[in-house]
C-alpha cells in the first residue's frame, strides 16, 4: 500500500467518522423529540404516576 492510498483511507475514515458522529446526533435529536411529544400528551396524573411532573419533561426527554 502506498502513502497515497494509506493517506486516502485515513480521509475516508475521517468523513466516515463525521457522517456517522451526525447521523448519531440527529437520531438522538428525533428520540429526544419523540419522547418529549409522547410525555406532553399525557395527563398531569399519568405523568404522577410515573412520578414526573410538566417540568420534568425537558429534563428527561433531552
Amino acid at each position: 500500500m502506498s502513502a497515497a492510498d494509506t493517506t486516502l483511507l485515513s480521509v475516508r475514515n475521517t468523513h466516515a467518522g463525521f457522517v456517522s458522529k451526525m447521523i448519531n446526533s440527529v437520531l438522538a435529536w428525533n428520540d429526544a423529540r419523540v419522547t418529549r411529544n409522547a410525555l406532553s400528551r399525557l395527563t398531569d396524573r399519568e405523568l404522577a404516576d410515573i412520578g414526573l411532573t410538566r417540568f420534568d419533561i425537558d429534563r428527561v426527554a433531552g
